[in-house]
Parts: C-alpha cells; structure tokens; sequence
C-alpha cells in the first residue's frame, strides 16, 4: 500500500466513524474539510472503498426505503430495482472491526504521522483523539520542522552568493512558511500542556477522564489560519 492510499483509506475510515455515507457524500467531505483530498477523483475513491469492504472494515448497504430492500440480503429486490429505472445508492457504514482498525491508528504516534500530508489527515481527526496521543504528535511534527527548518537555513548559507533575487525570495518564502508552522504548532503545544494542566489542578477534573472528544488543546483566540502542512514551499 502506497502511502497515499493509506491517508486516504485513514481519512475515510474516520469520516465514516462519525456517520455512514455514499460516495459522492464522501468525496465531497474529503475536498470541502480534509483540503489535502481535494485532487482525489472517484476514480481514485472507489478502490479505496472496496479495499476497505473487503478488509472487514466497512460494509455496503442500499441507500432508501428499508421496505425496499430483501429482508435476509439487504439488498434492493428485483421489483424495487425495475419500479426505478436505476440502480440503488450505496451507503459505506463502519463495521466495529473498522472502529476498532480507526482507533489503533488514531493511537499511532511514530515519524509517518508527522510528515507533511500525513499529519494533516491526523490534525483533521485530533477531536477523535487522545490528548496524550496529540501531544506526541505535534511535538514530533515541531521536532520534523524545526529539523527541516536548520537544512534550510544552512543551505542558504552556502548558495545565497550564487542564487538570483528571485531564487533567494523563493527559499526566503519556504523558510518563512516553516517559521509560521512552527510558531502555530508551539501555540497548539502550549495550549495541550495548560488545558492539562488546569485540569489537574480542578477538583473536578481529577474525576474526569481525558476522552478522545477533548478540544481543550486549541487556542482560544488565533487571528492566522493554520499552515497548510502540504505546502509545497515548506518542505
């Protein structure tokens, strides 16, 4: 499996933990809140659904009136299908395998979840996800860029004599970019850490479980918008 199919059969699988879908919903949902899909076709969806059925990991099932469908199959029966001229819609719905696959990857914190469309599909599901399980992952992320972010630097040591001033602007903008989501993923960082923190502290939140819905972490107040980790200028 390439590394982009598995973003994608991740994205999916957590898109259809919070309600079952059909395709077209799917895709749109992919384009319209997960912003790293939006070159995704049917074409490129429909594999990915049918890997994950076969998996175990999500069933079919037929869009409309449950009357119209066989009572042992699940299917649309012969009269509903020639009553309407057309072919029934497919719903994709969870199995509790698939739940349980989404969960042992949401808990995933090594190097694959840090990189640059990877950790924009784990950011996209974090209100699934545990606090502590966030906390690695965006440190880890920090750690990534701030590594990138010093090759940078020291490569444009070394070649800004030969570089022309629109090359220079360009690795300028790429470094800058960097900068930008590392002084955001510093914000999220502080912000996991005090919200933890002010629980502790609360007679009440020491009862309290630290459950995966918590949003606790995100900053209250942001004027900028979150980086684009896919940003072609920042890798």
């Amino acid at each position: 499996m390439s590394r982009r199919s598995g973003i994608l059969e991740f994205a999916v699988l957590g898109l259809l933990r919070e309600s079952p879908m059909h395709g077209y919903e799917l895709r749109k949902r992919l384009n319209t809140s997960l912003g790293i899909f939006r070159a995704f076709s049917y074409g490129t969806l429909y594999p990915c659904l049918k890997t994950l059925v076969a998996s175990g990991w999500l069933i079919e099932e037929p869009a409309g009136d449950p009357a119209d469908t066989a009572p042992v199959t699940g299917r649309p029966t012969a009269a509903s299908s020639s009553l309407t001229g057309r072919r029934a819609k497919i719903v994709y719905r969870l199995t509790a395998e698939g739940k349980e696959h989404f969960e042992e990857l949401l808990s995933h914190t090594g190097p694959d979840s840090w990189e640059d469309e990877h950790f924009a599909a784990r950011f996209a599901f974090f209100g699934q996800t545990e606090r502590e399980v966030r906390m690695r992952v965006l440190e880890g992320r920090r750690s990534r860029l701030e590594e990138r972010l010093e090759k940078m630097r020291a490569s444009l040591a070394r070649t800004r004599e030969r570089l022309d001033d629109y090359t220079l602007e360009l690795q300028r903008h790429g470094m800058e970019s960097v900068e930008r989501e590392v002084r955001w993923l510093n914000e999220l960082i502080e912000s996991e850490r005090s919200g933890r923190d002010r629980r502790r502290s609360s007679p009440e939140g020491s009862a309290q479980q630290e459950t995966s819905g918590e949003t606790g972490g995100l900053p209250r107040h942001r004027d900028n918008t979150p980086p684009d980790p896919s940003d072609d200028t920042a890798k």
